[in-house]
Protein backbone atom coordinates (compact mmCIF):
# COMPACT_ATOMS: atom_id res chain seq x y z
CA UNK A 1 0.00 0.00 0.00
CA UNK A 2 1.23 3.50 -0.85
CA UNK A 3 1.16 4.65 2.79
CA UNK A 4 3.54 1.90 3.87
CA UNK A 5 6.04 1.87 1.00
CA UNK A 6 9.55 1.44 2.35
CA UNK A 7 13.03 2.53 1.33
CA UNK A 8 15.23 -0.49 0.79
CA UNK A 9 18.23 -1.10 3.02
CA UNK A 10 20.42 -1.11 -0.09
CA UNK A 11 19.13 2.33 -1.11
CA UNK A 12 19.75 3.79 2.37
CA UNK A 13 23.27 2.39 2.52
CA UNK A 14 23.99 3.84 -0.92
CA UNK A 15 22.85 7.27 0.30
CA UNK A 16 25.11 6.89 3.33
CA UNK A 17 28.10 6.40 1.06
CA UNK A 18 27.49 9.47 -1.10
CA UNK A 19 30.05 12.27 -1.05
CA UNK A 20 29.92 15.73 -2.56
CA UNK A 21 29.21 19.39 -1.94
CA UNK A 22 25.47 18.69 -1.54
CA UNK A 23 26.02 16.19 1.27
CA UNK A 24 27.03 16.53 4.90
CA UNK A 25 30.74 16.34 5.70
CA UNK A 26 32.20 13.43 7.71
CA UNK A 27 34.26 15.09 10.45
CA UNK A 28 33.27 13.41 13.76
CA UNK A 29 35.45 10.81 15.52
CA UNK A 30 34.40 8.35 18.25
CA UNK A 31 35.52 10.62 21.09
CA UNK A 32 33.63 13.55 19.65
CA UNK A 33 30.48 11.44 19.26
CA UNK A 34 30.77 10.36 22.89
CA UNK A 35 31.13 14.02 23.90
CA UNK A 36 28.08 14.91 21.78
CA UNK A 37 26.05 12.34 23.71
CA UNK A 38 27.26 13.56 27.10
CA UNK A 39 26.83 17.16 25.96
CA UNK A 40 23.20 16.53 25.07
CA UNK A 41 22.34 14.47 28.14
CA UNK A 42 23.87 16.45 31.00
CA UNK A 43 21.99 19.72 31.15
CA UNK A 44 18.46 20.75 32.04
CA UNK A 45 17.62 17.20 33.03
CA UNK A 46 20.11 16.93 35.86
CA UNK A 47 20.03 20.57 36.99
CA UNK A 48 16.30 21.31 36.64
CA UNK A 49 14.18 18.19 36.13
CA UNK A 50 15.79 16.36 39.08
CA UNK A 51 14.60 19.00 41.53
CA UNK A 52 11.20 19.34 39.82
CA UNK A 53 10.49 15.59 39.94
CA UNK A 54 11.71 15.32 43.54
CA UNK A 55 9.74 18.32 44.80
CA UNK A 56 6.44 17.51 43.13
CA UNK A 57 6.28 13.74 42.69
CA UNK A 58 9.03 11.43 43.92
CA UNK A 59 10.89 13.03 46.83
CA UNK A 60 14.30 11.36 47.37
CA UNK A 61 12.79 8.44 45.43
CA UNK A 62 13.77 10.38 42.31
CA UNK A 63 16.86 8.15 42.43
CA UNK A 64 14.58 5.22 41.57
CA UNK A 65 12.94 7.35 38.90
CA UNK A 66 16.32 7.66 37.21
CA UNK A 67 16.88 3.90 37.39
CA UNK A 68 13.49 3.20 35.76
CA UNK A 69 14.11 5.78 33.05
CA UNK A 70 17.60 4.37 32.43
CA UNK A 71 16.19 0.89 31.84
CA UNK A 72 13.94 2.14 29.05
CA UNK A 73 16.83 4.07 27.53
CA UNK A 74 19.19 1.09 27.75
CA UNK A 75 16.82 -1.22 25.88
CA UNK A 76 16.03 1.40 23.24
CA UNK A 77 19.71 2.44 23.05
CA UNK A 78 20.78 -1.08 22.05
CA UNK A 79 18.25 -0.92 19.20
CA UNK A 80 19.45 2.52 18.13
CA UNK A 81 23.05 1.31 17.93
CA UNK A 82 22.21 -1.59 15.61
CA UNK A 83 20.35 0.73 13.25
CA UNK A 84 22.95 3.51 13.40
CA UNK A 85 25.80 1.11 12.57
CA UNK A 86 23.80 -0.53 9.76
CA UNK A 87 22.45 2.67 8.25
CA UNK A 88 24.94 5.51 8.99
CA UNK A 89 22.78 8.27 7.59
CA UNK A 90 21.22 11.41 9.04
CA UNK A 91 17.66 11.14 10.30
CA UNK A 92 17.86 8.76 13.27
CA UNK A 93 14.55 7.06 14.11
CA UNK A 94 12.87 8.64 11.07
CA UNK A 95 15.26 6.90 8.68
CA UNK A 96 15.02 3.58 10.51
CA UNK A 97 11.23 3.67 10.42
CA UNK A 98 11.27 4.41 6.67
CA UNK A 99 13.24 1.21 6.13
CA UNK A 100 11.06 -0.99 8.34
CA UNK A 101 7.50 0.30 8.75
CA UNK A 102 6.97 2.48 5.69
CA UNK A 103 6.48 6.09 4.72
CA UNK A 104 3.48 7.02 6.88
CA UNK A 105 5.09 5.67 10.06
CA UNK A 106 8.37 7.34 9.06
CA UNK A 107 6.52 10.64 8.71
CA UNK A 108 4.87 10.14 12.09
CA UNK A 109 8.18 9.50 13.80
CA UNK A 110 9.90 12.35 11.94
CA UNK A 111 7.14 14.72 13.04
CA UNK A 112 7.30 13.26 16.53
CA UNK A 113 11.05 13.92 16.71
CA UNK A 114 10.24 17.63 16.56
CA UNK A 115 8.89 17.15 20.08
CA UNK A 116 12.17 15.58 21.14
CA UNK A 117 14.74 17.85 19.55
CA UNK A 118 13.06 21.18 18.81
CA UNK A 119 11.00 21.33 22.00
CA UNK A 120 13.91 19.84 23.92
CA UNK A 121 16.01 22.79 22.80
CA UNK A 122 13.21 25.16 23.82
CA UNK A 123 12.97 23.58 27.28
CA UNK A 124 16.67 23.95 27.92
CA UNK A 125 16.68 27.51 26.59
CA UNK A 126 14.00 28.35 29.18
CA UNK A 127 16.15 26.80 31.92
CA UNK A 128 19.15 28.74 30.59
CA UNK A 129 17.14 31.93 31.08
CA UNK A 130 16.41 31.03 34.72
CA UNK A 131 20.08 30.51 35.53
CA UNK A 132 21.13 33.65 33.66
CA UNK A 133 18.84 35.58 35.99
CA UNK A 134 20.51 33.90 38.95
CA UNK A 135 23.93 34.88 37.59
CA UNK A 136 22.89 38.51 37.08
CA UNK A 137 21.60 38.63 40.64
CA UNK A 138 24.79 37.15 42.12
CA UNK A 139 27.41 39.01 40.11
CA UNK A 140 25.77 42.19 38.87
CA UNK A 141 23.26 42.91 41.62
CA UNK A 142 20.13 43.06 39.48
CA UNK A 143 17.54 40.70 38.01
CA UNK A 144 16.05 40.69 34.55
CA UNK A 145 12.47 42.05 34.75
CA UNK A 146 10.04 39.16 35.25
CA UNK A 147 8.03 40.12 32.19
CA UNK A 148 11.03 39.71 29.89
CA UNK A 149 12.27 36.31 31.07
CA UNK A 150 9.00 34.38 31.51
CA UNK A 151 6.11 33.22 29.35
CA UNK A 152 2.72 35.02 29.34
CA UNK A 153 1.26 31.92 31.07
CA UNK A 154 3.42 32.42 34.17
CA UNK A 155 3.03 34.80 37.11
CA UNK A 156 5.40 35.66 39.94
CA UNK A 157 4.47 33.98 43.24
CA UNK A 158 5.65 37.03 45.18
CA UNK A 159 4.50 40.03 43.12
CA UNK A 160 1.80 38.53 40.92
CA UNK A 161 3.45 40.07 37.84
CA UNK A 162 2.79 38.21 34.59
CA UNK A 163 5.43 37.23 32.08
CA UNK A 164 5.44 38.65 28.57
CA UNK A 165 8.30 37.08 26.56
CA UNK A 166 11.44 35.12 27.39
CA UNK A 167 14.13 37.21 25.70
CA UNK A 168 17.22 35.44 27.16
CA UNK A 169 15.96 32.14 25.74
CA UNK A 170 15.69 33.68 22.28
CA UNK A 171 19.18 35.16 22.65
CA UNK A 172 20.94 31.83 23.39
CA UNK A 173 19.05 30.08 20.60
CA UNK A 174 20.19 32.72 18.10
CA UNK A 175 23.85 32.49 19.15
CA UNK A 176 23.97 28.69 18.93
CA UNK A 177 22.14 28.67 15.61
CA UNK A 178 24.91 30.83 14.17
CA UNK A 179 27.52 28.44 15.57
CA UNK A 180 25.79 25.48 13.92
CA UNK A 181 25.59 27.25 10.57
CA UNK A 182 29.34 27.91 10.76
CA UNK A 183 30.13 24.18 10.81
CA UNK A 184 29.58 20.82 12.50
CA UNK A 185 33.24 20.34 13.39
CA UNK A 186 33.45 23.79 14.98
CA UNK A 187 30.20 23.13 16.88
CA UNK A 188 31.57 19.81 18.14
CA UNK A 189 34.81 21.43 19.30
CA UNK A 190 32.87 23.99 21.33
CA UNK A 191 30.74 21.16 22.74
CA UNK A 192 33.86 19.19 23.79
CA UNK A 193 35.15 22.14 25.82
CA UNK A 194 31.80 22.69 27.52
CA UNK A 195 31.38 18.98 28.30
CA UNK A 196 34.75 18.88 30.07
CA UNK A 197 33.76 21.86 32.22
CA UNK A 198 30.28 20.71 33.23
CA UNK A 199 31.25 17.09 33.95
CA UNK A 200 34.01 18.38 36.23
CA UNK A 201 31.51 20.62 38.03
CA UNK A 202 28.97 17.80 38.51
CA UNK A 203 31.61 15.48 39.95
CA UNK A 204 32.86 18.26 42.20
CA UNK A 205 29.30 18.90 43.44
CA UNK A 206 28.88 15.21 44.32
CA UNK A 207 32.20 15.04 46.17
CA UNK A 208 31.83 18.39 47.95
CA UNK A 209 28.14 18.02 48.77
CA UNK A 210 28.46 14.52 50.22
CA UNK A 211 29.58 15.81 53.61
CA UNK A 212 26.59 18.21 53.76
CA UNK A 213 24.00 15.45 53.38
CA UNK A 214 21.45 15.60 56.19
CA UNK A 215 20.34 12.02 57.07
CA UNK A 216 16.91 13.36 58.02
CA UNK A 217 16.25 14.22 54.38
CA UNK A 218 16.79 10.58 53.42
CA UNK A 219 14.90 9.07 56.36
CA UNK A 220 12.02 8.28 53.99
CA UNK A 221 13.21 7.68 50.42
CA UNK A 222 9.71 7.30 48.96
CA UNK A 223 7.29 9.72 50.74
CA UNK A 224 3.71 8.49 51.31
CA UNK A 225 1.26 8.95 48.47
CA UNK A 226 -0.81 12.14 48.73
CA UNK A 227 -3.45 11.09 46.23
CA UNK A 228 -3.22 10.90 42.45
CA UNK A 229 0.35 10.71 41.20
CA UNK A 230 1.95 12.78 43.99
CA UNK A 231 4.57 10.76 45.90
CA UNK A 232 4.48 7.11 46.81
CA UNK A 233 5.58 4.66 44.10
CA UNK A 234 2.99 6.26 41.83
CA UNK A 235 4.98 9.46 42.21
CA UNK A 236 8.24 7.64 41.52
CA UNK A 237 6.78 6.29 38.27
CA UNK A 238 5.50 9.75 37.30
CA UNK A 239 8.93 11.10 38.21
CA UNK A 240 10.51 8.57 35.83
CA UNK A 241 8.52 10.06 32.96
CA UNK A 242 9.65 13.54 33.97
CA UNK A 243 13.35 12.85 34.57
CA UNK A 244 13.34 10.83 31.37
CA UNK A 245 13.88 14.25 29.81
CA UNK A 246 17.34 14.09 31.36
CA UNK A 247 18.21 11.24 28.99
CA UNK A 248 16.98 12.99 25.88
CA UNK A 249 20.11 13.38 23.83
CA UNK A 250 21.89 10.06 23.73
CA UNK A 251 19.89 9.15 20.62
CA UNK A 252 20.76 12.54 19.10
CA UNK A 253 24.17 11.01 18.39
CA UNK A 254 22.48 8.81 15.78
CA UNK A 255 21.30 11.89 13.85
CA UNK A 256 24.98 12.70 13.21
CA UNK A 257 25.75 9.25 11.78
CA UNK A 258 26.21 10.71 8.28
CA UNK A 259 28.91 13.03 9.66
CA UNK A 260 30.81 10.30 11.56
CA UNK A 261 34.21 9.25 10.24
CA UNK A 262 33.68 5.61 11.26
CA UNK A 263 30.01 5.14 12.21
CA UNK A 264 30.33 1.37 12.73
CA UNK A 265 32.79 2.03 15.55
CA UNK A 266 31.69 5.51 16.68
CA UNK A 267 27.93 4.95 17.03
CA UNK A 268 28.12 2.26 19.78
CA UNK A 269 30.68 4.33 21.70
CA UNK A 270 28.71 7.56 21.36
CA UNK A 271 25.27 6.16 22.17
CA UNK A 272 25.87 3.46 24.79
CA UNK A 273 28.96 5.09 26.32
CA UNK A 274 27.26 8.41 26.98
CA UNK A 275 24.15 6.67 28.35
CA UNK A 276 26.10 4.53 30.84
CA UNK A 277 28.35 7.37 32.00
CA UNK A 278 25.50 9.81 32.56
CA UNK A 279 23.26 7.31 34.37
CA UNK A 280 25.89 6.86 37.08
CA UNK A 281 26.28 10.62 37.44
CA UNK A 282 22.52 11.13 37.62
CA UNK A 283 21.98 8.68 40.46
CA UNK A 284 24.86 10.13 42.49
CA UNK A 285 23.74 13.71 41.79
CA UNK A 286 20.10 13.11 42.79
CA UNK A 287 21.20 11.36 45.99
CA UNK A 288 23.38 14.29 47.04
CA UNK A 289 20.91 17.01 46.01
CA UNK A 290 17.96 15.49 47.93
CA UNK A 291 20.28 14.84 50.87
CA UNK A 292 21.51 18.44 51.10
CA UNK A 293 18.06 20.04 50.79
CA UNK A 294 14.63 18.74 51.70
CA UNK A 295 12.67 17.72 48.61
CA UNK A 296 9.81 20.08 49.61
CA UNK A 297 12.09 23.03 48.85
CA UNK A 298 11.89 22.05 45.18
CA UNK A 299 8.10 22.01 44.83
CA UNK A 300 6.36 24.49 42.55
CA UNK A 301 5.72 26.71 45.55
CA UNK A 302 9.07 26.08 47.26
CA UNK A 303 11.78 28.70 47.65
CA UNK A 304 14.14 26.69 45.48
CA UNK A 305 11.81 26.10 42.54
CA UNK A 306 13.99 27.99 40.05
CA UNK A 307 17.78 27.50 39.80
CA UNK A 308 17.40 24.70 42.34
CA UNK A 309 21.02 23.54 42.51
CA UNK A 310 22.39 27.01 43.13
CA UNK A 311 19.69 27.49 45.78
CA UNK A 312 20.64 24.26 47.58
CA UNK A 313 24.34 25.21 47.67
CA UNK A 314 23.82 28.79 48.85
CA UNK A 315 21.24 27.74 51.51
CA UNK A 316 22.59 24.48 52.92
CA UNK A 317 26.34 24.59 52.22
CA UNK A 318 27.64 27.54 54.32
CA UNK A 319 30.93 28.97 53.17
CA UNK A 320 30.48 27.76 49.62
CA UNK A 321 28.54 30.64 48.07
CA UNK A 322 31.43 30.98 45.63
CA UNK A 323 30.66 27.46 44.42
CA UNK A 324 27.02 28.43 43.93
CA UNK A 325 28.16 31.18 41.57
CA UNK A 326 30.61 28.84 39.84
CA UNK A 327 28.01 26.16 39.29
CA UNK A 328 25.62 28.74 37.86
CA UNK A 329 28.22 29.61 35.21
CA UNK A 330 28.88 25.93 34.53
CA UNK A 331 25.15 25.25 34.24
CA UNK A 332 24.75 28.02 31.68
CA UNK A 333 27.59 26.57 29.66
CA UNK A 334 26.17 23.07 30.05
CA UNK A 335 22.74 24.11 28.92
CA UNK A 336 24.32 25.71 25.87
CA UNK A 337 25.86 22.41 24.77
CA UNK A 338 22.50 20.63 25.17
CA UNK A 339 20.74 23.22 23.03
CA UNK A 340 23.54 22.93 20.47
CA UNK A 341 23.15 19.16 20.09
CA UNK A 342 19.33 19.31 20.07
CA UNK A 343 19.32 21.91 17.30
CA UNK A 344 21.90 19.90 15.38
CA UNK A 345 19.78 16.75 15.69
CA UNK A 346 16.55 18.42 14.57
CA UNK A 347 18.17 20.03 11.54
CA UNK A 348 19.52 16.61 10.46
CA UNK A 349 16.08 15.02 10.77
CA UNK A 350 14.58 17.79 8.64
CA UNK A 351 17.49 17.37 6.19
CA UNK A 352 16.62 13.68 5.70
CA UNK A 353 12.89 14.29 5.42
CA UNK A 354 13.43 17.00 2.81
CA UNK A 355 15.80 14.74 0.88
CA UNK A 356 12.94 12.25 0.69
CA UNK A 357 10.54 14.94 -0.51
CA UNK A 358 8.34 14.90 2.59
CA UNK A 359 9.37 18.46 3.50
CA UNK A 360 10.20 21.41 1.22
CA UNK A 361 13.59 21.27 -0.51
CA UNK A 362 14.95 24.24 1.45
CA UNK A 363 15.40 21.98 4.49
CA UNK A 364 17.91 19.83 2.61
CA UNK A 365 19.89 22.62 0.98
CA UNK A 366 23.50 22.62 2.18
CA UNK A 367 25.52 25.82 2.56
CA UNK A 368 28.09 25.87 -0.30
CA UNK A 369 30.96 26.82 2.00
CA UNK A 370 30.15 25.37 5.41
CA UNK A 371 28.25 22.27 4.13
CA UNK A 372 25.66 22.55 6.87
CA UNK A 373 21.84 22.76 6.45
CA UNK A 374 21.90 26.51 7.05
CA UNK A 375 18.34 27.26 5.92
CA UNK A 376 16.97 24.47 8.08
CA UNK A 377 18.88 25.90 11.04
CA UNK A 378 17.38 29.37 10.52
CA UNK A 379 13.82 28.11 10.12
CA UNK A 380 14.28 25.88 13.15
CA UNK A 381 15.49 28.86 15.18
CA UNK A 382 12.28 30.74 14.38
CA UNK A 383 10.10 27.75 15.33
CA UNK A 384 11.91 26.88 18.57
CA UNK A 385 12.00 30.53 19.64
CA UNK A 386 8.21 30.69 19.66
CA UNK A 387 7.99 27.87 22.21
CA UNK A 388 10.92 29.12 24.28
CA UNK A 389 9.54 32.66 24.40
CA UNK A 390 5.89 31.98 25.13
CA UNK A 391 5.37 28.51 26.71
CA UNK A 392 6.28 27.51 30.32
CA UNK A 393 9.23 25.13 30.67
CA UNK A 394 7.35 22.34 32.50
CA UNK A 395 4.80 21.94 29.70
CA UNK A 396 7.42 21.98 26.94
CA UNK A 397 9.63 19.54 28.86
CA UNK A 398 6.88 16.95 29.36
CA UNK A 399 5.91 17.19 25.66
CA UNK A 400 9.56 16.45 24.88
CA UNK A 401 9.55 13.39 27.15
CA UNK A 402 6.41 11.83 25.67
CA UNK A 403 7.58 12.50 22.12
CA UNK A 404 10.94 10.86 22.80
CA UNK A 405 9.38 7.82 24.47
CA UNK A 406 7.12 7.32 21.46
CA UNK A 407 10.19 7.45 19.18
CA UNK A 408 11.93 4.83 21.32
CA UNK A 409 8.91 2.53 21.03
CA UNK A 410 8.96 2.65 17.24
CA UNK A 411 12.72 2.13 16.99
CA UNK A 412 12.45 -0.92 19.26
CA UNK A 413 9.67 -2.38 17.10
CA UNK A 414 11.71 -1.55 13.99
CA UNK A 415 14.57 -3.82 15.07
CA UNK A 416 12.22 -6.81 15.27
CA UNK A 417 10.84 -6.04 11.81
CA UNK A 418 14.31 -5.53 10.29
CA UNK A 419 15.50 -8.87 11.66
CA UNK A 420 12.57 -10.53 9.86
CA UNK A 421 12.75 -8.62 6.57
CA UNK A 422 16.57 -8.42 6.23
CA UNK A 423 17.97 -11.32 8.25
CA UNK A 424 21.20 -11.61 6.26
CA UNK A 425 22.12 -7.89 6.20
CA UNK A 426 25.55 -6.97 7.56
CA UNK A 427 25.24 -5.81 11.16
CA UNK A 428 28.43 -4.28 12.66
CA UNK A 429 26.55 -4.24 15.98
CA UNK A 430 23.76 -6.65 16.92
CA UNK A 431 21.16 -5.92 19.59
CA UNK A 432 21.34 -8.90 21.98
CA UNK A 433 18.43 -11.19 22.82
CA UNK A 434 16.05 -10.06 20.07
CA UNK A 435 13.04 -9.88 20.41
CA UNK A 436 13.28 -9.82 24.23
CA UNK A 437 15.33 -6.59 24.51
CA UNK A 438 13.22 -4.59 22.00
CA UNK A 439 9.98 -5.79 23.63
CA UNK A 440 11.28 -4.78 27.06
CA UNK A 441 12.12 -1.37 25.58
CA UNK A 442 8.56 -1.05 24.29
CA UNK A 443 7.09 -2.12 27.63
CA UNK A 444 9.18 0.21 29.81
CA UNK A 445 8.65 3.19 27.50
CA UNK A 446 4.88 2.64 27.36
CA UNK A 447 4.91 2.32 31.13
CA UNK A 448 6.49 5.78 31.44
CA UNK A 449 4.14 7.24 28.81
CA UNK A 450 1.17 5.96 30.83
CA UNK A 451 2.41 7.73 33.95
CA UNK A 452 2.85 11.07 32.18
CA UNK A 453 -0.89 11.65 32.45
CA UNK A 454 -3.76 12.39 30.09
CA UNK A 455 -2.75 16.03 29.58
CA UNK A 456 0.42 14.93 27.82
CA UNK A 457 -1.35 12.19 25.89
CA UNK A 458 -3.78 14.73 24.45
CA UNK A 459 -0.91 17.06 23.53
CA UNK A 460 0.79 14.20 21.70
CA UNK A 461 -2.43 13.27 19.91
CA UNK A 462 -3.03 16.85 18.78
CA UNK A 463 0.57 17.12 17.60
CA UNK A 464 0.30 13.90 15.58
CA UNK A 465 -3.03 15.00 14.07
CA UNK A 466 -1.38 18.21 12.87
CA UNK A 467 1.37 16.06 11.39
CA UNK A 468 -1.14 13.93 9.48
CA UNK A 469 -2.69 17.08 8.03
CA UNK A 470 0.68 18.19 6.66
CA UNK A 471 1.53 14.73 5.31
CA UNK A 472 -1.73 14.30 3.40
CA UNK A 473 -1.63 17.90 2.13
CA UNK A 474 2.03 17.88 1.08
CA UNK A 475 4.24 14.90 1.90
CA UNK A 476 2.27 12.16 0.14
CA UNK A 477 2.25 14.22 -3.06
CA UNK A 478 5.94 15.20 -3.06
CA UNK A 479 7.47 11.94 -1.85
CA UNK A 480 10.47 10.96 -3.99
CA UNK A 481 9.72 7.32 -3.32
CA UNK A 482 6.40 7.84 -5.08
CA UNK A 483 8.12 9.41 -8.13
CA UNK A 484 5.47 12.11 -8.38
CA UNK A 485 2.55 9.68 -8.46
CA UNK A 486 0.02 9.50 -5.68
CA UNK A 487 -3.59 8.56 -5.05
CA UNK A 488 -5.55 11.83 -5.05
CA UNK A 489 -8.58 10.16 -3.46
CA UNK A 490 -6.45 8.71 -0.66
CA UNK A 491 -4.82 12.09 -0.07
CA UNK A 492 -8.20 13.84 0.14
CA UNK A 493 -9.70 11.24 2.45
CA UNK A 494 -6.62 11.22 4.68
CA UNK A 495 -6.67 15.01 4.97
CA UNK A 496 -10.39 15.04 5.75
CA UNK A 497 -10.13 12.33 8.42
CA UNK A 498 -7.15 14.07 10.01
CA UNK A 499 -8.96 17.41 10.11
CA UNK A 500 -12.11 15.84 11.56
CA UNK A 501 -10.06 14.01 14.17
CA UNK A 502 -8.31 17.23 15.17
CA UNK A 503 -11.64 19.03 15.57
CA UNK A 504 -13.10 16.20 17.69
CA UNK A 505 -10.01 16.15 19.91
CA UNK A 506 -10.22 19.93 20.38
CA UNK A 507 -13.88 19.65 21.40
CA UNK A 508 -13.12 16.86 23.89
CA UNK A 509 -10.27 18.86 25.44
CA UNK A 510 -12.55 21.89 25.73
CA UNK A 511 -15.28 19.84 27.42
CA UNK A 512 -12.81 18.28 29.85
CA UNK A 513 -11.59 21.76 30.64
CA UNK A 514 -15.11 22.86 31.48
CA UNK A 515 -15.59 19.81 33.67
CA UNK A 516 -12.37 20.63 35.47
CA UNK A 517 -13.71 24.06 36.34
Amino acid sequence: MILFRTKSLKQLQAEAGEEGTHTLKRTLGSGTLLALGVGAIIGAGIFVRTASAAGNYAGPGVMWSYVIAALGCAFAGLCYVEFAAMIPIAGSAYTYSYATMGELIAWVIGWDLVLEYALGAATVAIAWSEYLNKLCQSFLGFTIPYAYCHSPFQASLTTGEHGLINLPAIFILSVLTLVLIRGTKESATLNNIIVAVKVTIVIFFVILGWKFINPVNHAVIVPPNEGGDAFGWQGVFRGAGIVFFAYVGFDAVSTAAQEAKDPQKGMPIGILGSLAFCTILYILFSYVLTGIANYKDFSNVGAGHEAAVAYAISTYMPGYSWFSNLITIAVLAGFSSVILVMLLGQARVFYSMANDGLLPKMFSEVHPRFRTPAKANLLLFAFVSIFAAFIPGDIVGEMTSIGTLFAFVLVSIGIIIMRKTNPSAARPFRTPFVPVVPLLGVAVCFFMIYHLGWENWTRLIVWLELGFLIYFAYGIKKSKLGNGTYNHKLSTIGFGVSLASLVVTAVVIYQLGLMGN
